[in-house]
This record gives structure tokens, sequence and C-alpha cells, in this order.
């Protein structure tokens, strides 16, 4: 029988689950402080804990769920994990080098349904939520890496940008920000968070009134609805005006910066005439948006979109500064392996189902 994670409780869950069970509540900071900070992968080796404790957890919790399956290393420090689930499915998971400190992207769903027409990651349909032990698990497998790989390297920065739409895993996604986040055990702050979503625009205004208090991104990709709808099918049900909407009430609401997220796609998205029409759509929200223009990696299943010329991007860049909106063009990570986010999952699904066929093949002859 497969068990929950342990990594899915925040602290006052696991608190309130060993107090059910005859515990104190001090025993919970004991397992807490073993789990994220001692950072142990098995029950018995919290040798602070009581015995009569940790069997009880053992028993109904599992520490490990996750197993890497492949591994990839880029030249300038990017490692890409692919993991397997306990069912069998994969997900990947990103960690990546830059001069603030080590960020780490994360997956929320085996696959996904927003169904963007350039992302890899829609490539295959979503067949399940991850739960929160399994996201936090993501966080602990680069961290216990870095343990191993490079002592006293700490996981920093966390963005939830990987595989599938972390909005409609809302409470699992709830979850994990809180237990990554509390003071006594990871420790990462709010402002080093940050949750990207395609603009489910009634969870950004739960979000908004959330007390999670971490960093917002939208992938928003395009300046008007044509473009939109013709490279994200989201926006037919959630179309800009009724995103901007909620973004008004995030930004009301919190007073807090987002990000507005802007792949540039050749001759799609990406000329000057665009970056004027994406500066009006900003317009009075400027002083609290970022706008990311993120360089296209390249998809062989997307092959009718290719990646914006040098010239492209900077005039698209130089359109928006000269206009007052805050931009940066996002650094590249790992382009020397499977950079664009399911690229290496869709890659070992398909290599995994050719070796099957090979070796039914074999079989029979």
């Amino acid at each position: 029988m497969k068990k929950e994670s342990i990594y899915g409780l925040t602290l006052d869950q696991l608190t309130a689950w060993l107090m059910e069970h005859g515990h104190k509540k001090s025993r919970a900071l004991q397992v807490w402080d073993a789990l994220y900070r001692k950072r142990v992968t098995d029950f018995a080796a919290m040798t602070e804990v009581h015995e009569n404790c940790t069997g009880l957890l053992a028993e109904h919790f599992s520490i490990e769920t996750l197993e890497e399956h492949v591994k990839q290393q880029s030249a300038d420090g990017t490692v890409k994990f692919l993991f397997r689930l306990q069912d069998g499915n994969l997900i990947e998971t990103v960690l990546m080098r830059h001069k603030f400190g080590l960020s780490v992207c994360v997956t929320t769903q085996v696959g996904c349904n927003i169904g963007c027409s350039f992302c890899a990651s829609g490539l295959l349909k979503k067949s399940r939520d991850l739960s929160s032990g399994e996201i936090v698990e993501q966080i602990m497998k680069v961290q216990l890496y870095l343990d191993k790989e490079r002592p006293g390297d700490q996981v920093s920065h966390v963005v939830v940008m990987g595989i599938g739409e972390p909005f409609d895993n809302f409470v699992n996604l709830s979850d994990f920000i809180r237990v990554i986040k509390d003071h006594k055990g990871l420790a990462i702050g709010p402002r080093h968070i940050t949750v990207s979503t395609s603009g489910l625009a009634d969870k950004i205004i739960e979000f908004a009134d959330s007390d999670l208090h971490v960093n917002l991104a939208i992938s928003l990709h395009a300046p008007n609805n044509e473009i939109r709808t013709r490279i994200m099918k989201i926006n037919r049900a959630i179309p800009i005006e009724k995103l901007m909407q909620a973004i008004d009430y995030y930004l009301d609401k919190t007073n807090r910066r987002i990000t507005l997220e802007y792949i540039l796609l050749k001759d799609v998205n990406d000329g000057k005439e665009h970056a004027l029409e994406l500066a009006e759509l900003v317009g009075h929200r400027r002083n609290l948006a970022n706008v990311n223009l993120i360089p296209y990696n390249p998809v062989d299943e997307h092959s009718q979109y290719q990646r914006s010329e040098s010239e492209s991007i900077t005039g698209f860049y130089d359109v928006l500064k000269k206009q007052g909106i805050s931009c940066s063009v996002r650094l590249e990570h790992g382009v020397d392996i499977d950079a664009a986010c399911g690229q290496l999952r869709s890659k070992q699904i398909r290599k995994d189902a050719s070796d099957s066929r090979n070796a039914e093949r074999e079989a029979i002859s």
C-alpha cells in the first residue's frame, strides 16, 4: 500500500496529527527538525525522536516517494532532474544557479491541460495533480543532491513554473508553500518564492486573499486576444479583459509587484507594434509590473514556432523601455540540455515506449 508523503504535512498539520495519536506538541518540532534541518531520509534515523513516535510515523507515512530516473547537467551549472513517482509517472525539476543564489523550478501536475501551442509541457495531457508532499520532496531531493555534491549550498529561491498549472492544484500548492517557507524548517523567504499561472482569474483573486504572500507571475505571452487565443487556448475561456481585472484586484489587495511573462515567438508576437500594444495594455499598472521577455526554446513537436532574432528581442525591449515599462530579458539556463519545460519528460516517455516495443519484438522473435 502506498503511504502518504510526510512532506505533505505543514507543521500545524503534523502537530495536530501527532497529538491526535497521543504525542506531545514538542514531538512535531523534533520530527520537523529531523526532516528539514537534519534532512534524514529514514524514520529510524530520527535518533532524537522517541521510537514509539518514529514507529508510528513509519507505519502511516513515507519519506521518499520520488526516485531519480534521469539527471542532465549543463555546463552553466543547471541540473535537470527527471523523477519517477510511485505510480510510475515522470516529472521534471530544475536546479539553476544565479548570482543571487540557487533556484529550483518545481512541477505541480503530471502533464498539463492548459494547451499552450508552443509549450512542451502540454504535449502530454494532465493525468493527475501532484500531492503537496510530492511537490515538497522535489525541493528536498535537490537539497540532498547539494548536500552531497556541494556541502553548504542551500536552495534559496523557488519558482513554481514547471509542468502543469499551479492554480489548478491550489490546495496542494498552498500547503507546499507553507511548508517550504516555515521558519523552523527550510525557511525560504516569501519574497524568494514565485508562482506562475497561465491566468486562472478566480484563483488569482483567491491567491490575493490568501495568507501566502509570495510572488506572482502571469504567463501573458500576447498583447491582444487574437494572438493570445491563437497560442493559448485558455484565453477562449478567460480573455485578456477578465485576466486584467483579476490582476487589478491582486495589485489593489496586495500592493505587490507582479511579473508578466512574455515568450517571444518569431513573426507571431515579437514586432515593435506588439511591444507598443503591450505597453498600452500594462498602462496604469506599470508601477507594480515588470515584463519578463523570454527567448523561446524551440520544441521539435511545435516546429511552427521559431526563436525571435536577437535584433527583434532588443527592439521589443527598447520599445517597452521608451514607453516607461519596467522589463527584463530572462537569462537562459541549460541551453546545452533539454532546456524547454517538459521536453526531457516527453522525450524520455517516448524513449521508454520505444525500448518497450523493441523488447517485445525481441521476445517474440
